[in-house]
């Protein structure tokens, strides 16, 4: 008896810890990107129609809103709690994503602008 009570309990801990490996595997997938991955993917979702995979603006859009090239100098001198305030609440034609994305993924895409 004192077998079968060890081997069950060394079975339901193989079990739970199975249980633990998958739940990695079984999160969606935004939520194991890291926050860098996680931000160039909302860039090319919500930014790149208009100021493009490089951030040069040269897209039909980009062009038709007059949007800044995001890798001119007039850009990089801008602090980044600007660039955050502009991502935040928008400027222009352009609309904020703080209420959508959240003040975290907002400060996370201005590292990824700072990276193009």
């Amino acid at each position: 008896m004192k077998t079968n009570k060890k081997a069950n309990k060394l079975v339901a801990g193989l079990a739970l810890a199975g249980l633990g490996v998958m739940s990695v595997f079984l999160q969606p997938t935004q939520a194991r990107l890291s926050p860098f991955s996680a931000a160039g993917d909302t860039y090319k979702a919500k930014c790149a129609v208009c100021h493009g995979a490089d951030g040069s603006g040269k897209t039909p859009a980009g062009q038709k809103l007059s949007v800044h090239d995001l890798r001119a100098p007039e850009v990089k001198k801008k602090s980044d709690a600007e660039l955050l305030t502009i991502v935040s609440n928008g400027k222009n034609k352009m609309p904020g994503y703080e209420k959508t994305l959240g003040k975290d993924a907002c400060s996370q895409l201005v590292a990824y602008i700072r990276s193009l």
